[in-house]
């Protein structure tokens, strides 16, 4: 089995190891990790080029403990690729600037015996950069890991709200394992012509300040950790989170798992646009980086 290039290496983030390990250490070294929220067991975070969202994305990784995490399942939207359920990476490992990242094959086997998964095709794997952009970020916050750890990185398709629900269930059992952990990987409001989504109430001030209102109601609501009350918000706005179905099987895996499972916290703790629109003409996409803590882990 091949290794994954990394294919958007030197357009949307730095092809150069020294530049790219700089920025991140720069990054990860400018956020305060808040005590309260760790140990942190799944973050969501963005998955823009670097120069848009790599300041976000660290507020996401900085609380990561590399000690005690020994694999990363790493949950990322399609783009490009029609798929109404979830596809793993038929690679062995992934390739950054930095040094590569192993794929677990144990993992993938017992999610292929499922029935419910495929297998990416190498052009499918390569274009897709929801997963790819997070792969830099675990290499550098787990350079500290005292142990050998593995990585399942997961396509998440266009699902319907049951096969959520599904897909739930089956990854709940891995975050009952301790040592697992989950990147939910998702963008925020994609707003402009652009992106076909213009929805502004001038009730909330200017137009970049509309779509910051629109995107925290539904961190709020995400925080809440309710699947049924983040899929009411998606029909009522239509708010373009690219990674709406990752956020939404994470949510059916807190909500499907044991009922221990209630020692969660989930809360966002950066939010950020790449620009502030203030005419129809302008286009933005917004960012934002969540924690999943444990009150249970000391």
């Amino acid at each position: 089995m091949s290794a994954r290039a990394a294919s958007h290496a030197g357009s949307w983030y730095s092809a150069n190891k020294t530049e790219l390990d700089r920025q991140l250490s720069k990054w990860l070294q400018d956020v305060t990790p808040s005590s309260h929220l760790l140990p942190s067991r799944a973050v969501i975070a963005p998955h823009a080029g670097y120069s848009y969202s790599g300041p976000t994305a660290a507020h996401a990784y900085r609380h990561l403990d590399p000690t005690r995490i020994n694999r990363i399942f790493i949950l990322g939207p399609s783009h490009h690729y029609h798929l109404t359920g979830c596809a793993i990476s038929g690679h062995a490992s992934c390739e950054t600037p930095l040094g590569d990242l192993s794929v677990d094959r144990s993992a993938n086997q017992e999610l292929m015996s499922t029935g419910m998964f495929e297998v990416m095709s190498e052009r499918v794997d390569s274009e897709e950069h929801s997963i790819e952009m997070h792969l830099p970020y675990i290499y550098k916050v787990m350079e500290g890991a005292p142990h050998p750890y593995t990585i399942v990185p997961v396509m998440v398709g266009n699902l319907s709200p049951e096969k959520e629900r599904q897909y739930g269930v089956l990854f709940s059992k891995y975050m009952e394992d301790a040592g697992t952990f989950f990147v939910v990987s998702s963008d925020f409001c994609h707003w402009g012509n652009r992106f076909s989504f213009t929805h502004y109430d001038p009730a909330h001030g200017e137009i970049f300040q509309s779509i910051e209102n629109l995107d925290k109601a539904g961190m709020e609501i995400i925080e809440s950790q309710s699947p049924e009350a983040f899929l009411s918000y998606q029909q009522q706005y239509h708010n373009t989170i690219c990674g709406r179905h990752p956020i939404a099987v994470l949510l059916n895996i807190l909500k499907e798992g044991p009922p221990q499972n209630s020692r969660f916290n989930l809360q966002f703790v950066k939010y950020a646009q790449s620009s502030p629109c203030r005419t129809q003409q302008d286009s933005s996409v917004s960012y934002a980086s969540a924690i999943l803590s444990d009150k249970t882990l000391t």
